[in-house]
């Protein structure tokens, strides 16, 4: 597999590389069911934080090409298509060829399909609540999917409103708009429902759309003020990073020290806890934009890692460690036995998201640089 390593960026890798690292991590508690204390706590913690950096690089990303898109005088609704074609080739190949495995498996082992099914393949799965326990972190998705068009949307129609104005600020204010809206709409959520247990919380706020598309754009006002503040951008390199790290342990040691729940002190977590978060990731963003020089032996693995890391997401959980439980019950073992498992566990999941990512994944991925696709969106 050839990698232009010149063309990427390595701290976005690394952090690539981090989130799912924790993600496919925190899932090892599933061998050891019956350990406990702060380690499985910092274990839970990493789980929910991957996603939440995977939300805000994203954005970033994101927002970095919308940018250019709707701050170019030449824009046109081809760029807008052009764009949002190039992230369903990215996205939707590897998600229904799961989807459909998912699918498969379920009857293999004799199960019940969900009655909500047919909401998995337009991404409504957890549109306005909770999702099934079928394909469970599939819940992300529709998430990122829907923030790939309410932006570009917003920011096209704000455009047409307001011809003359100036489109970075426009984009400026459409951004904050919908970080606004979604910081609202959690705000109803603690209003209805108060507060309730952390399981509560975790299926019905934190995994579902309506609630969580902020998160997304706080890593696209990142990308405003990289492009916009790029000299401001580079002096602060060091200080935001130094800032979020000390913001985000603090937040969490305060929130341990002070035993904030869902059922204690709703509104801090209903509310404020997950977009604090973002924005503590989000402060990462100088530095790890920015770091492109390192020795071979991290930059490989590292690249390698976080370029697998969509087809690690999707396989790790529902499909290899499902199926290992089906078929080995970590309950029925000793404890040499499940570290074996785990490594199991692991070696699995890093050999079968290459081959997903190397033989349909990236193919998929090709399509949308062929000549056709150029040609039909007017891209130079």
């Amino acid at each position: 597999m050839q990698i232009d390593y010149s063309k990427r960026i390595f701290g976005l890798d690394l952090m690539r590389a981090i989130a799912i690292l924790f993600v496919v991590g925190s899932h090892v508690l599933w061998v050891f069911p019956e350990v406990d204390g702060p380690l499985v706590t910092l274990l839970r913690l990493c789980g929910v934080m991957g996603v939440e950096i995977f939300f805000v690089l994203s954005g970033f990303l994101i927002g970095r090409i919308l940018y250019r898109i709707f701050t170019n005088p030449e824009f046109k609704v081809a760029d807008l298509k052009y764009f949002i074609i190039r992230r369903w080739f990215r996205t939707l190949p590897n998600y229904y060829l799961i989807l459909l495995i998912n699918i498969a498996l379920v009857i293999y082992l004799g199960r019940q399909l969900p009655e909500s099914l047919g909401y998995y393949f337009v991404f409504l799965q957890n549109f306005s609540s909770g999702m099934d326990i079928f394909f469970t972190e599939s819940w992300s998705l529709p998430i990122e999917e829907f923030a790939y068009i309410v932006g570009p949307v917003l920011f096209y129609l704000a455009v047409l409103l307001w011809k003359t104005k100036n489109r970075e600020w426009i984009f400026f204010w459409v951004t904050l708009a919908i970080i606004a809206f979604f910081l609202v709409t959690k705000v109803g959520y603690n209003s209805s429902t108060g507060s309730n247990t952390l399981d509560y919380w975790n299926i019905n706020l934190k995994a579902v759309v309506l609630y969580r598309i902020d998160a997304i754009y706080y890593g696209v006002l990142a990308a405003f003020v990289s492009l916009k503040y790029a000299e401001f951008w580079k002096r602060t390199t060091f200080t935001f990073l130094f800032l979020g790290i000390i913001l985000f342990v603090g937040l969490h040691i305060l929130i341990s020290n002070l035993g904030l729940t869902p059922q204690s002190h709703p509104f801090f977590i209903n509310v404020l806890y997950l977009p604090m978060c973002s924005i503590f990731i989000a402060m990462s963003l100088p530095f790890l934009s920015r770091l492109k020089r390192v020795p071979n032996y991290l930059l490989k693995p590292i690249t390698w890692v976080s370029l697998i890391s969509y087809s690690m997401y999707l396989l790790h959980y529902s499909i290899i460690l499902q199926l290992m439980r089906f078929y080995v019950s970590p309950t029925e073992i000793s404890e040499p036995e499940k570290w074996l498992y785990t490594l199991s566990y692991l070696a699995l999941t890093f050999l079968l998201s290459h081959i997903l990512y190397r033989f349909f994944e990236k193919p998929m991925m090709d399509i949308r640089d062929r000549a056709y696709f150029k040609q039909k969106f007017q891209q130079q």
